[in-house]
């Protein structure tokens, strides 16, 4: 017999509001990152209980216990997340193709968004449409742009926007990296590497110590940017998403 809701941990269970209407879906996080049988019992049982239709779940990715029991109870596996860091213990100095964003730039960068982040977890999913995914990056650039980002840096080829990477800051002294991207057209030409190593310029400027950055295991092309940049992998962890039979918005 499932247990109520009230048998959860305080906060193991969180809704995620923007997501839900984003996706017109009620939709969830797990704050745990191993199962048990206990507590995939009260999570699914939060789930019904809310009406959830998605639950997303990120695991640690060295329980056997985690990996069997999500299977066992219907969690796809959508996504290998890696976070890379490095100390930023040398000085970058400004690199000469990358400027700071301006407004005449937001209809160009939302367009690389759109077409440019595919190898995420939601692309891997097919209860989520296609086309609200390449929305979801749009907004997610815009988002930066507008203020959620500390800074969003642009690399220019032939005087056009051509790439961007978004910049957050934290009291911590570590600095993270969000959205990345270079549009397709103007790849091979070095300026991921340049926008990464402005990115940790930035990153020195602002009294940060270290720089951290999240990418997808399929995603072998950014990781040899990062690598080449300093970065080592820091963890590995496993995106899961458990539906409960709804039908995503088109």
């Amino acid at each position: 017999m499932d247990q109520p809701a009230s048998a959860l941990n305080p906060g193991m269970c969180e809704y995620l509001d923007w997501d839900s209407r984003f996706f017109g879906l009620r939709i969830a996080r797990l704050n745990e990152s191993r199962l048990t049988s206990a507590s995939v019992t009260c999570a699914r049982s939060w789930c019904r209980e809310n009406q959830i239709d998605c639950l997303y779940f990120l695991a640690d990715s060295d329980c056997a216990e985690t990996a069997a029991l999500a299977r066992a109870n219907a969690f796809q596996l959508v996504d290998i997340r890696l976070t890379m860091e490095r100390r930023l213990d040398s000085a970058f100095g400004p690199v000469s193709v990358v400027r700071p964003f301006q407004p005449a730039d937001a209809a160009r960068l939302r367009a690389i968004a759109r077409v440019s982040h595919r190898d995420s977890r939601f692309y891997y999913d097919a209860q989520f449409a296609r086309p609200r995914c390449d929305a979801l990056y749009e907004a997610w650039i815009e988002r930066s742009f507008a203020g959620w980002a500390d800074a969003v840096l642009v690399a220019e080829w032939d005087g056009a926007p051509a790439g961007y990477i978004s910049c957050h800051l934290a009291p911590s002294g570590v600095g993270s990296i969000g959205l990345f991207a270079v549009a397709q057209e103007h790849r091979r030409r070095g300026l991921g590497r340049q926008l990464v190593a402005a990115a940790l310029g930035y990153f020195g400027q602002n009294g940060m110590n270290q720089a951290t950055i999240v990418t997808q295991g399929r995603n072998v092309a950014s990781q040899r940017i990062y690598q080449g940049c300093g970065f080592l992998t820091q963890s590995v962890q496993l995106w899961y998403h458990c539906w409960f039979g709804a039908e995503p918005a088109a």
